[in-house]
């Protein structure tokens, strides 16, 4: 129930959503690769960076602040810079013919 879910803490809360997110975004690129590799189709293997870019991107920043101890403002701007260049490969490969 959604009453619960204020019992959690936050930073619990947020690696589940974290490894929810890396474990989807794996499964999506996991597809889309394997499309790629079936088809031999460009758009596919564009497709399939881009998605692996924006997953590795989302998960980026608190493995950098947690494990290697940088600042999190940093860890920040390299997700973001991360699903930026995910999204310019993702529409990239849809415009790919």
């Amino acid at each position: 129930m959604w009453f619960y879910a204020a019992a959690i803490p936050t930073a619990i809360a947020l690696a589940v959503v974290k490894t929810l997110v890396l474990v989807v975004g794996g499964v999506i690129t996991f597809f889309a690769y394997k499309a790629y590799r079936r088809t031999r189709q460009p758009a596919l293997g564009y497709l399939s960076l881009g998605f692996g870019l924006v997953t590795l991107g989302l998960v980026f920043a608190g493995m950098l602040y947690e494990y290697l101890g940088m600042d999190l403002m940093t860890g920040i701007l390299l997700e973001s810079l991360l699903v930026l260049a995910g999204f310019l490969v993702i529409a990239y490969s849809l415009y790919v013919t």
